[in-house]
């Protein structure tokens, strides 16, 4: 008897399923290359082409044919795969789609019965597209490798001739997605791939995957909770007095006035100290709304003045490695410097940006002790998280 998997419901027809997946994540970009690992689990679906298996009961004698089928089951994927951009990934896993079946009931009575069962291994390549810093859609094209075992069984008048049969083949898969960062290292997946099958009796057909899954992304670290507490205020290191300048006792004589009194502009901010916490969330590199605010305020602190360098410095604690939190302060210090240049009008080519990995604090480890709680040990470190601005020009 021949069966086959025909094509499920439309493509596009099911993508609003993978979009209600992914809707009420709460919600940081990795830098590439990068290794990541991931699982996903879902619903496959296939239609039985109750049509053919009818038709070819007819033909073989029966007079009459009531047919039920079971054509949704629980799959699910593992893989993993190489990011070479924020645009494009290549991609292998393995997977098991699960069982379909049906059941015939003939007369002259009897029954036939029939399941297939489908997994194998495949290589897509990825193509993302990022819509927001942790938000981006992605689709994919690639081929999978499957063996496909069926099983036949008849009672009564139904007579099967081949029970078992099974292969291996090579078809293509393709499919879309949603990928939502959670953190760092790890983003909430929904997606909805479409698998070629050869049934192993002599047709193609198509099986669809609707799941929802986890990304690990290595390199990255996942952030902490932290309790709320108000936003600190920036606070200022007050520039060094200037020395004060005295003009020299006039000299009595008929010729020359003596000179007028040297007068001494007020000294401009030369160093400001902006704590990270009131700049950026835990562990992200995205200006806040209230940073934007701060960084505003010192930037109209700044208008007239004429600029010889600008060095903006992005210090964090010392939770975390060092490797990791000289990346962390890099980009926080360029997210103030491109920040300080649209936005505040500083020259581009006279401001620079740099991170130190922690190796400059300002919290006492004996203040501070490892053995603290996380939350409070974060709570202790919050004068080593920040960004130092230091200007030197003139008015």
């Amino acid at each position: 008897m021949n069966t086959a998997i025909a094509n499920a419901a439309r493509f596009s027809g099911r993508l609003s399923l993978v979009a209600a997946a992914i809707l009420g994540a709460n919600l940081a970009q990795a830098d590439y290359p990068s290794w990541y690992v991931g699982a996903n689990a879902g619903q496959s679906m296939a239609n039985i082409d109750d049509p053919r298996i009818v038709k070819g009961l007819l033909g073989s004698g029966f007079t009459s044919v009531i047919i039920s089928d079971s054509n949704r089951d629980t799959g699910y994927k593992v893989f993993g795969g190489y990011q070479f951009n924020k645009n494009f990934a290549i991609e292998g896993g393995y997977f098991d789609l699960g069982q379909f079946g049906f059941s015939a009931t003939t007369v002259p009575v009897g029954t036939l019965n029939g399941n297939i069962k489908l997994r194998g291994v495949n290589v897509d390549l990825v193509g993302s597209l990022p819509l927001t810093q942790n938000f981006s859609v992605f689709g994919r094209v690639g081929a999978n490798y499957a063996q496909t075992r069926d099983t036949f069984t008849g009672t009564g008048a139904v007579v099967v001739l081949n029970p078992n049969p099974g292969t291996y083949d090579t078809q293509p898969k393709l499919g879309l997605g949603l990928q939502y960062a959670l953190g760092e290292s790890v983003a909430l997946r929904a997606e909805l791939e479409r698998y070629r099958i050869n049934d192993a009796i002599g047709n193609r057909g198509d099986i669809d995957l609707v799941s929802v899954g986890l990304v690990y992304r290595f390199g990255g670290r996942t952030p902490q909770p932290v309790a709320y507490s108000p936003a600190p205020t920036p606070y200022f290191v007050a520039p060094a007095a200037a020395p004060l300048v005295v003009a020299p006792p006039p000299v009595i004589a008929p010729a020359p006035a003596p000179p007028a009194a040297v007068m001494v502009a007020p000294p401009m901010p030369q160093k400001v100290s902006f704590s990270a916490d009131s700049l950026f969330d835990f562990d992200s590199s995205a200006v806040l709304p209230v940073g934007q605010q701060q960084l505003d305020r010192f930037a109209s602190e700044l208008r007239g003045v004429r600029y010889d360098v600008v060095n903006v410095t992005g210090h964090t604690d010392r939770l975390g490695t060092a490797a990791y939190n000289l990346k962390l302060s890099t980009r926080r210090a360029e997210a103030v410097r491109s920040y300080l240049i649209t936005s505040g009008g500083v020259p581009a080519d006279k401001i620079s940006a740099k991170g130190v990995n922690g190796s400059d604090p300002i919290t006492q480890v004996a203040a501070c002790p490892a053995k603290l709680a996380r939350p409070a040990l974060i709570r202790c470190l919050q004068p080593d998280r920040r960004v130092e601005i230091q200007v030197s020009g003139a008015r």
